[in-house]
């Protein structure tokens, strides 16, 4: 007999997806400790858990699991192989309609693009920038940059300069930061310039002292000089999306937590392996939180399920609360689905977005 946690290592689900199936009919279980209620599975359900396995991988719908399990074991295999076929149909007809739907999206961004005039790239700015406020920035935002070589306009950080502000923006699609420092010498129309990442850190380089640095764009040129030194190259030739719309979150549950406090609970508490998503081809570990009613911040045991649980890559949140250089942070919740908000309770102009991930069913 197999308990949960060794048919969840065997058998390609998670315990919390064994739990699922258990609920749902569909692997039951050889028999659950009436006093405990822990499970315990016979040694022919590891061969059903890791078909269960595929099937879940190629998202097929359960009903149809339920009847591929039943059938697997038969003689007669028509049933199988006609789910299976009908199965993979649905996904043929499936990318076929999403490749139409794709075709006529990019048909009108070729109609968007031979329309527009691009023009926050083509003026020239030249500002100043306290080194301080400057390295900061950078620091705050450099960790959420994409290294997708599929998406360059990520590896970089935004510079948007709009009247005396400068936000750097950065984001990979699952976490963005967000900051601003202050300038002077422009105060003119918005420019914006996405600085690749290579030049961000050599920019870093050069603020390590408490002056002033004037920074320049100059059509897709970017220099950034101090004293007799200068970090200089060239902008990304793309547009950065429109950050402004990926931050209009409805507001939510605000808990106030100590940093360390809340970084050694989280380096030392429970995690889960994520099965459904993967970052940089790697599989990583989950941290569920949950508010509690007087306001704390737990991270969740595996099975210590609540559907106001939000679910976020541990590594990521951990990148946050150092970027966020604060001894105490506000982490605001939305609902399961909607991103994780880091925040300083000082400074509402930095903060960073984690999107969460779907737990297993």
């Amino acid at each position: 007999m197999r308990s949960i946690g060794e048919m969840a290592r065997d058998g390609g689900l998670s315990v919390s997806a064994l739990r699922f199936y258990d609920r749902a009919g569909v692997l039951v279980p050889a028999w659950v400790d009436p006093v405990s209620g822990y499970r315990w599975y016979a040694p022919e359900q590891l061969e059903e858990s890791r078909l269960l396995a595929r099937l879940r991988r190629a998202g097929m719908p359960v009903a149809d699991i339920r009847l591929v399990l039943a059938a697997w074991s038969g003689t007669d295999t028509d049933l199988v192989r006609g789910l299976l076929q009908a199965h993979l149909r649905r996904l043929e007809l499936g990318l076929s309609d999403a490749r139409s739907e794709f075709s006529a999206l990019r048909a009108l961004l070729d109609h968007r693009e031979n329309s527009l005039v691009t023009s926050l790239s083509t003026n020239t700015v030249r500002l100043s920038v306290p080194a301080p406020e400057l390295a900061a920035a950078l620091d705050a935002v450099r960790f959420a940059a994409g290294i997708d070589p599929g998406l360059p306009v990520l590896g970089g950080i935004l510079f948007d300069v709009e009247d005396d502000d400068l936000h750097l923006v950065a984001t990979d699609r699952y976490r963005l930061a967000v900051t601003q420092a202050r300038t002077a010498g422009y105060g003119s129309i918005r420019v914006q310039a996405v600085v690749p990442l290579p030049l961000a850190d050599a920019m870093r380089v050069l603020l390590n002292d408490g002056e002033s640095v004037r920074l320049t764009v100059d059509g897709g040129r970017v220099t950034l000089e101090t004293g007799d030194r200068q970090a200089a190259g060239q902008s990304l030739d793309h547009e950065f999306p429109d950050y402004r719309r990926l931050v209009q979150l409805p507001t939510g549950r605000r808990a106030h937590v100590g940093t360390a406090t809340f970084r050694e609970a989280l380096q030392t508490g429970p995690v889960r392996a994520s099965e459904t998503r993967k970052h940089d081809g790697e599989a990583f570990d989950l941290s569920v939180l949950r508010v509690t009613e007087n306001g704390k911040v737990m991270v969740c045991d595996d099975g210590d399920d609540d559907p106001h649980d939000v679910a976020v890559n541990r590594a990521f949140l951990l990148d946050a609360l150092t970027a966020a250089a604060r001894d105490e942070v506000v982490l605001e919740f939305g609902a399961p689905t909607a991103p994780l908000a880091i925040r300083r309770p000082d400074d509402a102009d930095t903060f960073s977005l984690l999107m969460p991930v779907r737990l297993a069913d």
